[in-house]
């Protein structure tokens, strides 16, 4: 044993060295590993004079981990086995989980923490590496703890809880870092586990269903459920390779490389997919107005137990929510592994092709409503000036609604005048904005535009209740050539600040944003979920980091998401405020170092490959 634990020592030394001063705050607070004791344990500073096998040990962590015995097969399958959790069970604890994590984390630290000594030597970045993580149980201090998929009615529990690892004594010789990496590695697998349980309940419960086969035609059939049986196919051969890597060590070596070869060959169905939302939506609602039998056969199927409640509606949107959780589940190994280390550059080529699969079925889901939106829009104009075409594949709407207009000359003004104001109302699109004013009919008729980028706006100096909520709107060359200036009254300050930022994005915010890479802004994360209600507005999910740039004193907030930089307005009331700026620092670096094009050793080695390889042609 103590040959292994030096042989591990070793190791970590070496491929821990360079993220010291990443390491988690919980690192300091942990002491020791439970289990382990620091006079027989040989730590970090262990020489070949102490501990004369240390010569021959391994001196990387790959080749030590081969001292360690893999896991039987049968003994993964049967944990496979044991998850008890649907996939969007599992989700919701787990986004649940990290929310209370920095409700905990914010809280312990604004109230001075002062009997924690240990907390006070943490380096400042480390308060916020939690992010995914939720709250470690009293007796298990020491160790990070990610919720996975543990419930009471199923055994499945963490990592570091499985009977191999617990009596293996790798709990007693693997650093604290190591641990957390090993925990987010693992979560990944076993909530690919869940994912592919619940897609095989969405195949065999619902669309292999005899009687539904028969309500339904052939091509309702396939808009429902679209390519999903390609979808789970490429599900179960990703597990397939993923327990065999579990298997090979109950120490996993890697996994972003796994993810990174089926994110580049196998994901384009999540594609096809997501890309088919609009229409499988609207299908389905068609299906549960138009056909009797339909609504009452699903709502029947929904009671069998094996569904727990969860309509047919959450399995279908399943491929969605699992490419976006895997890339965050990337990023959750990114923040672990040692800097400029193999597995590091793993991992940020992993999480690069899935931000390409995400961004793929995100357009994809967005040029189908979009097309529609437009052609809709095109009909219901009428044009008083020039006429302008409308539909592109290249444009799309940003947003739209009325506002008031002054009327009148400015030089004759008057707040006694009756018709101060007239209403109009403004399309904007991310390259035009076209003035209207509405007619009957359900029409609109076009008498100015400009370009995009020809937008100036400024808001107006408090002039009173009358004046309030007003803002200028310059056009810089309008439909005739010329400058044009409107002076707009919106309903209330969020709508006025909202026009604002839509019409000139470019204008200053109150707060900066995550490419200023300041080492702190203003923060939320998101407590309860939000549906877009607006173009300009960001749809939120559970445990969502955002900066705020801007916010209003009726309650909403313009913020960017962290993780991938999308901006929008939503309610204040459906986040909280991260307090503790050591937190919002570590979200920030976290995020710097995830969202990083490349890193600038990895990019000089490449070099040095290519030139080495063109001197020798």
């Amino acid at each position: 044993m103590e040959l292994l634990a030096a042989a591990f020592n070793a190791a970590c030394a070496v491929d821990h060295d360079s993220s010291t001063s990443e390491s988690d705050a919980r690192d300091s607070a942990a002491g020791h590993l439970p289990g382990s004791e620091s006079s027989s344990t040989p730590g970090n500073g262990a020489t070949p004079e102490e501990f004369p096998a240390l010569a021959d040990s391994p001196t990387t962590l790959t080749e030590a981990l081969q001292m360690i015995h893999p896991i039987p097969a049968d003994s993964w399958r049967n944990l496979i086995e044991q998850i008890g959790l649907l996939y969007q069970e599992y989700r919701d604890k787990s986004t649940l989980q990290e929310i209370e994590t920095r409700r905990q984390q914010d809280a312990e630290i604004q109230g001075g923490a002062d009997g924690c000594p240990s907390s006070e030597e943490a380096p400042e970045e480390d308060e916020g590496e939690e992010e995914e993580e939720p709250a470690s149980p009293p007796e298990r201090k020491a160790l990070p703890h990610i919720c996975l998929l543990s419930n009471p009615h199923s055994r499945f529990n963490l990592w570091q809880d499985l009977p191999e690892i617990q009596s293996s004594g790798v709990l007693d010789i693997l650093q604290p870092e190591e641990i957390r990496l090993q925990e987010a590695m693992f979560e990944l697998i076993t909530s690919e586990a869940s994912y592919y349980k619940s897609l095989n309940l969405l195949v065999s419960h619902f669309m292999e269903n005899e009687r539904l086969k028969k309500i339904l035609h052939p091509s309702e059939a396939h808009i429902l459920f679209s390519n999903v049986l390609d979808v789970m196919a490429v599900s179960e051969r990703f597990l397939l390779e993923l327990e065999r890597r579990m298997e090979e060590n109950i120490v996993i070596s890697d996994v972003c490389d796994i993810v990174y070869r089926y994110a580049a060959d196998h994901f384009s169905v999540y594609i096809t997919y997501v890309s088919n939302q609009t229409y499988q939506e609207r299908t389905y609602k068609q299906l549960l107005q138009e056909k009797a039998a339909f609504r009452e056969l699903i709502a029947q199927l929904e009671l069998d137990p094996k569904c727990r409640g969860l309509p047919l509606s959450s399995f279908l949107i399943l491929p969605f929510q699992r490419i976006t959780r895997l890339k965050l589940l990337v990023q959750n190994i990114l923040k672990r592994v040692e800097e400029r280390s193999e597995r590091e550059g793993t991992a940020l080529d992993a999480h690069k092709e899935l931000e390409l699969v995400v961004k793929a079925c995100n357009e994809g889901v967005r040029k189908m409503s979009r097309t529609e939106q437009m052609i809709s829009i095109q009909k219901k104009m009428e044009f008083k000036i020039k006429s302008v075409p409308i539909i592109s594949h290249s444009r799309w709407l940003l947003k739209q609604g009325e506002l008031q207009q002054m009327s009148g000359p400015k030089t004759s003004r008057t707040l006694r005048t009756k018709k101060l104001f007239r209403e109009i109302y403004l399309f904007l699109f991310n390259d035009l904005l076209v003035i209207c004013r509405q007619i009957p009919g359900d029409k609109y008729q076009v008498f100015d535009s400009a370009p995009r980028g020809l937008l100036r706006a400024e808001e107006l100096e408090d002039q009173g209740q009358t004046l309030a909520n007003v803002f200028i709107l310059r056009l810089l060359e309008n439909s005739d050539d010329r400058e044009a200036t409107y002076m707009l009254k919106a309903s209330s300050q969020s709508e006025m600040k909202r026009w604002m930022t839509s019409l000139a994005p470019n204008r200053r915010t109150k707060f900066v944003s995550f490419t200023s890479r300041l080492l702190d802004c203003p923060q939320v994360q998101c407590v309860h979920p939000y549906v877009a209600q607006q173009p300009d507005e960001l749809t939120l999910e559970l445990a969502d980091i955002l900066n705020i740039l801007d916010k209003t004193e009726d309650g909403w907030i313009f913020g960017e998401r962290l993780h991938d930089q999308e901006r929008g307005w939503f309610p204040s009331n459906m986040t909280e405020e991260i307090l503790n700026p050591k937190i919002r620092s570590q979200n920030l670096k976290e995020c710097f170092r995830v969202h990083k094009m490349d890193d600038p050793q990895r990019s000089q080695n490449k070099d040095r490959r290519k030139l080495g390889s063109r001197n020798r042609q």
